[in-house]
């Protein structure tokens, strides 16, 4: 059923007013650092907010009925990616699809269907959950769409709807037993890997992938390479002090680092650059404030809901853009590894701005039918 009679009093209006600053900031911060992106983004801010609202009355267990097409559909999009003047290569990555009006970048879309996919065979199998079969079966769906987003190569995307995927599952009932023998094998895995990658002749990472990394944990080293693009972020951030310079500043005697191009691609990674620098140590806390609001207003949602997979998917994208949030913040403060992850709702993408407000549409939806 595609409609239904909601109550439109638990329309959840604080979260639909903090996502569209958001995303209106953003259109201003990208004037700032590229005003030739301004109009697309524009245009896929008011693109975001129909998809929004009209997700937030269509029923969200319609759309769970069909969960199986869509990680299907998902499927086929980011198998599109590799064939041959369909899928698009930038940088040596090929994750993009020509439309031939615009490009769209299916492994967005994997958040919120394997979102969705993951809540409803978890409500499936809620009875029988923690089954090493049922696991096992999860765990081989999900790494499926994995494997084809690592092999675009696009490892940050991977870790960032692994993570998303291990919240929902957390959530979800998984037995507390199983979390801490994974993190006991866990720990010496990690350390494992992290020599490995260092050895000669890995297989397990790109060249370019071992370097960020090792930028990381080495910044020294690569201060005048790889840490460089990081380094000029966190120089752009400090220099806008308390107050910041202020929007598209460019006198003399305050020239910003936008300006000067110190920090490539600002109007996507490194967007919070650009935040730090002309609204300064207040405008990066609001800004953060207002991120730390949405995360909150959907794990109320969640807690509201009046089924499993309603709760998992409020959880899931709460866990999205607060995960993914402070993974980009972190890297434009050089207090983690470059990855090449946007800020939700702000940095310049059509694909990654439509399936934030998808995400947020489901919730809206989810907080109508909630049990209390």
């Amino acid at each position: 059923m595609l409609r239904q009679k909601y109550q439109f009093k638990n329309y959840n209006w604080v979260l639909v007013l903090v996502v569209v600053i958001l995303c209106g900031l953003g259109v201003l911060f990208i004037n700032s650092a590229d005003s030739s992106y301004t109009g697309r983004q524009f245009l896929g801010l008011l693109l975001g907010a129909a998809v929004m609202f009209a997700l937030s009355v269509i029923n969200y267990n319609f759309i769970c009925d069909f969960s199986r097409i869509l990680y299907a559909l998902n499927i086929v999009l980011l198998l599109l990616v590799k064939v041959p003047f369909v899928g698009v290569s930038v940088g040596g990555a090929q994750r993009w699809l020509n439309l031939g009006f615009t490009r769209i970048q299916p492994s967005e879309f994997t958040k919120i269907i394997m979102i969705i996919f993951v809540a409803v065979y978890i409500q499936e199998h809620e009875e029988d959950f923690n089954s090493w079969k049922n696991l096992l079966r999860l765990a081989g769906l999900c790494a499926v769409p994995l494997l084809l987003v690592v092999m675009q190569p696009d490892l940050s995307t991977t870790i960032d709807i692994t993570v998303m995927l291990l919240a929902v599952i957390f959530v979800g009932g998984l037995d507390g037993k199983l979390i801490r023998r994974c993190i006991i094998i866990g720990i010496p895995l990690m350390a494992l890997f992290l020599w490995y990658i260092q050895t000669p002749n890995q297989i397990l990472l790109r060249p370019y992938q071992v370097t960020r990394i090792m930028t990381f944990l080495n910044p020294s080293e690569y201060a005048d390479t790889t840490a460089y693009q990081q380094e000029n972020s966190e120089m752009a951030i400090g220099s806008g002090q308390l107050y910041g310079k202020g929007l598209n500043n460019n006198t003399i005697s305050e020239v910003s680092v936008t300006d000067t191009g110190l920090v490539s691609e600002q109007q996507t990674d490194f967007i919070f650059s650009v935040i730090g620098e002309e609204a300064g140590f207040i405008g990066s806390m609001i800004v953060i404030a207002l991120f730390a609001i949405v995360v909150i207003q959907c794990l109320i949602i969640a807690q509201r809901a009046k089924n499993m997979s309603g709760r998992l998917i409020a959880s899931g994208v709460a866990a999205w853009i607060g995960f993914q949030t402070f993974i980009n913040i972190g890297v434009a403060t050089h207090f983690l590894p470059n990855t090449g992850l946007t800020l939700p709702f702000m940095s310049y993408g059509l694909t990654s701005l439509l399936s934030c407000m998808a995400g947020i549409g489901l919730v809206l939806n989810i907080g109508l039918q909630r049990h209390y």
